[in-house]
C-alpha cells in the first residue's frame, strides 16, 4: 500500500486489521485456510458487537485470498462461502443539523468558543467550506491563493482512484478569517491548522469534536463531518441550489449524462456564487 496514495488514518487501519488477522490465522498456509477459519475471526468482533470490525476480517482476507489465487498460492477465494453468514453492521450517519434554526443555534455557539485561537478559526471556517474534517486539518498555506479566492487541494479520498484536484472557492468571510490566521501561523507551519504540540504536524483529528463537546454538543448532535451533511441539505432545501453544483462541492465523484466524471473547473463560477451565498446565508442565521 503507498502510503502517499492513502491518507494516515487509512493506513493505520489497514494495518491493525492485517495485524488482527494475523494474530488468529498468520500460521496457517495460505492454501490450507477454511471458511470456518475466517468465520471463527469474525465471530469473536461479531460476540463484542463490533460488527463493522467483523465485516472489514472477512473483506480483508477475501482481498488477500484473491491476490493468492492471482500468483498461485491458493486455488479459490473460501470467503465466498461466507455471504449472509456474517451479521451486517448497521449504517450509522454522521450527527448534523440539518434545520436552520438549531444549525444558527450552532453557528452561534461556534462563534463564542473560548478555547485555543487555531481551534477558534478552525470551527468558524468548517462549515463555510464543508470539507471533510481531515482534508480541513491537513490544508496548506501553499495550496491557497487568498488573491484569487481559491483553495486547490488532491483530496486523500479520491487520490488513489482519480488524483483529481477539488477547488473550493472562497468566499469573502472565509479570506478575512484566512487573512487574519495567516498573521499567526502562516510564518511558522506549511499547516494552515497546526497542533499546538508540534507546528511541523496538523491539528488532531479530534480537535474539531472536542471543541463541539465543550460547546456542549453530544457526538449525537454534532460532529466535524456533520457540517458536510448540512451544508448538503440547507444548500438544496432552503436555498434550493442544484444538487449537481453541490454535489460537485462535496467532492462527490458527479458524472455527466455519458457517465464521464466532471472537470473540475465545471461550472467554478456557479460554485463560486452558491459558496459565497452559503456564507451571507449563515451570516444571516446568527442575526
Amino acid at each position: 500500500m503507498a502510503k502517499q496514495d492513502f491518507a494516515e488514518s487509512t493506513i493505520k487501519g489497514q494495518q491493525r486489521l492485517l495485524e488482527v488477522i494475523n494474530q488468529h490465522i498468520g500460521k496457517i498456509p495460505v492454501h490450507e485456510i477454511k471458511a470456518m477459519d475466517i468465520l471463527k475471526v469474525c465471530r469473536i468482533y461479531e460476540k463484542e458487537g463490533k460488527l463493522e470490525t467483523a465485516k472489514k476480517v472477512k473483506v480483508k482476507c477475501g482481498q488477500i485470498l484473491r491476490y493468492s489465487v492471482s500468483v498461485g498460492f491458493c486455488e479459490r477465494d473460501v470467503t465466498q462461502d461466507l455471504k449472509g453468514a456474517i451479521t451486517p453492521p448497521k449504517v450509522t450517519h454522521m450527527a448534523a443539523l440539518v434545520e436552520p434554526k438549531d444549525f444558527a443555534l450552532l453557528l452561534n455557539d461556534i462563534d463564542h468558543y473560548e478555547g485555543s485561537i487555531i481551534t477558534r478559526y478552525a470551527l468558524r471556517i468548517a462549515p463555510l467550506v464543508f470539507v471533510r474534517p481531515g482534508e480541513l486539518r491537513h490544508a496548506k498555506w501553499q495550496d491557497i491563493d487568498l488573491e484569487k479566492g481559491l483553495w486547490s487541494y488532491t483530496p486523500p479520498k479520491t487520490k488513489s482512484k482519480t488524483g483529481v484536484q477539488h477547488i473550493v472557492p472562497l468566499s469573502t468571510q472565509v479570506i478575512h478569517l484566512l487573512s487574519e490566521l495567516a498573521q499567526i501561523t502562516k510564518a511558522k507551519s506549511e499547516y494552515v491548522f497546526p497542533a499546538t504540540t508540534s507546528s511541523l504536524k496538523p491539528m488532531s483529528e479530534n480537535t474539531i469534536n472536542q471543541a463541539l463537546r465543550r460547546l456542549g454538543y453530544t457526538s449525537e448532535q454534532a460532529c466535524g463531518h456533520g457540517f458536510r451533511a448540512s451544508a448538503r441539505t440547507i444548500l438544496e432545501e432552503v436555498l434550493e441550489f442544484p444538487i449537481e453544483l453541490i454535489e460537485q462541492q462535496l467532492a462527490h465523484q458527479v458524472k455527466d449524462m455519458h457517465g464521464r466524471a466532471y472537470n473540475r473547473t465545471k461550472h467554478l463560477e456557479k460554485r463560486k456564487e452558491m459558496m459565497q451565498r452559503w456564507a451571507d446565508y449563515c451570516d444571516e442565521l446568527k442575526i
